[in-house]
């Protein structure tokens, strides 16, 4: 009896112990942790509580309440022409859409991306619900959400293939321009 009684509670403090146990990982980027050896995660791509006004994973779009209408227009308006240039594949117009300084992707990349693209598929992007949800005048930083319907039709074998997903955009005023700074896309699961 006394032995399944030490035992017992060796077990038990080494459950306990076990649970207890504080753990600083230094596995950041391996294959234990589910994240990708980038900055940003493979389950938040990127998205602080902090970052974006907006939960990608869904709830409901309030609109920021601090915009002025003057701001608002010329948000809107950047992000119809990022959309605009993307669906009618005109690459320097696109490109001009972005921040000199991005946050979340590399310029040279990104032409290279969507040139690789354009070359490769027919696309348009259809963009419901846009909304400016967050706008910080003191950091020149707003941030645009929409639900997006991107269509693919891939030039070479006519697949075609339509994708529903949820987006915020950061916009920077650069220049007195507002461009894309950093883009926060998040699939829809069907």
């Amino acid at each position: 009896m006394k032995r399944i009684l030490v035992f017992s509670i060796f077990t038990f403090v080494l459950i306990i112990g076990a649970c207890s146990k504080k753990e600083e990982s230094s596995n950041y980027g391996s294959v234990n942790d589910g994240e990708t050896p980038t900055e940003f995660g493979s389950i938040d791509h990127g998205v602080k509580d902090n970052k974006v006004g907006f939960n990608l994973t869904g709830g409901a779009i309030e609109e920021a309440a601090n915009v002025p209408a003057e701001e608002r227009e010329l948000i809107i308006q950047s992000f119809d022409t990022y959309i605009s240039a993307f669906n009618t594949q005109q690459i320097d117009e696109y490109m001009d859409t972005l921040s000199e300084n991005p946050k979340s992707f590399n310029l040279d990349e990104e032409r290279e991306y969507i040139q690789s693209v354009f070359e490769q598929y027919e696309l348009s992007r259809n963009a419901k619900d846009v909304t400016i949800v967050k706008f910080d005048a003191d950091t020149g930083e707003a941030q645009v959400f929409a639900n997006l319907l991107t269509k693919m039709k891939q030039k070479s074998t006519g697949l075609q293939t339509n994708r529903d997903g949820r987006q915020v955009t950061v916009f920077t005023k650069e220049g007195g321009e507002w461009k894309v700074n950093s883009v926060y896309y998040m699939e829809d699961q069907k």
